[in-house]
């Protein structure tokens, strides 16, 4: 709880522990089958930023039956069924009420070996760190609502939102990494302002080699942001150096809010262009190296824009 990791962990042996994290949202996409796609995806995120393998999943519902036809709630639960069996991931139940808002998501667990265990508090001075999605989901979500986001775009963000982090967690799992989290609800910078505190070191961040939606960027600069996003900014930006000119946009989409987010992953320089590489040839082809752990200041983020790094 002190370092607000993404998942609960308890060790039953010395050769096993199990993981447990429970998430679950609001609709951020109109086809319900893609929007139970993106839930499951979100909630297994958690295990996976662990080093973990869930197992197991139990559906959690919020439903308004007056005002919506079940056959919504089908669309939702084929969707998260259906990413679950991507995953390898049994579904054991779940729990549904009558509520006046429609609600979808996992309960879940998996399993680690201890010494195996990725945390948000292992990251070293010197390390590179490696992002695995690009940002922006909040911003382009927000717009969706207002309805001036093209078609093409909403396939591109909701295909990524339903994409696994496994192949991410797995391979970092092969190179043995120091430190790793998921990007979601607290923003890129808010994640990466944990990490920094938790392992007690300072972060520098080259805007310039961080993938995002290009349409975030333009949705920015006409006003779309969500109300998360305020939020992040008014807490996390105390932690926050930025240098040189920041276009506000840019601003924007690092305190985004993000729904089903790339893994952030730190580790040893001499091993970040091999784990890339990997990634890419696996699949993960906006996976890119986006900065630098150093030693001083503590717990602070430094954002800078350098198109030559």
């Amino acid at each position: 709880m002190e370092t607000l990791d993404d998942a609960g962990v308890y060790q039953l042996t010395d050769e096993l522990a199990i993981i447990q994290t429970v998430d679950f949202f609001t609709p951020i996409v109109d086809d319900a089958y893609m929007f139970g796609q993106i839930a499951a995806a979100n909630a297994l995120s958690d295990v996976y930023a662990m080093g973990g393998k869930p197992l197991t999943a139990m559906n959690i519902v919020c439903f308004p039956t007056e005002s919506l036809d079940i056959s919504v709630l089908k669309d939702i639960l084929r969707g998260g069924i259906d990413k679950m069996a991507e995953a390898r991931v049994t579904l054991l139940g779940g729990h549904t009420v009558v509520d006046t808002e429609l609600k979808y998501g996992l309960s879940v667990t998996g399993t680690v070996h201890p010494k195996r265990l990725v945390t948000n508090s292992g990251a070293r001075a010197g390390d590179k760190l490696i992002l695995t999605k690009p940002l922006g989901t909040g911003i382009i979500n927000t717009a969706v609502k207002a309805g001036v986001v093209d078609d093409k775009t909403v396939a591109k963000v909701t295909k990524c939102m339903a994409t696994l982090n496994n192949t991410a967690s797995e391979l970092m799992q092969e190179i043995r990494v120091h430190a790793c989290t998921d990007i979601t609800g607290f923003g890129f910078l808010g994640h990466t302002i944990q990490l920094a505190q938790n392992s007690r070191v300072g972060i520098k961040i080259n805007i310039a080699a961080i993938p995002f939606f290009p349409e975030a960027g333009e949705l920015a600069r006409q006003g779309m942001r969500p109300g998360g996003l305020q939020r992040n900014r008014e807490f996390y930006s105390p932690c926050v150096e930025m240098t040189g000119e920041i276009p506000a946009h840019w601003q924007d989409i690092l305190f985004d809010p993000q729904t089903s987010g790339g893994l952030l992953i730190c580790l040893a320089p001499g091993k970040a262009a091999r784990l890339l590489g990997r990634l890419r040839e696996a699949g993960v082809e906006e996976a890119a190296i986006i900065g630098e752990v150093v030693s001083q200041p503590r717990g602070v983020v430094i954002v800078t824009q350098d198109e030559n790094e």
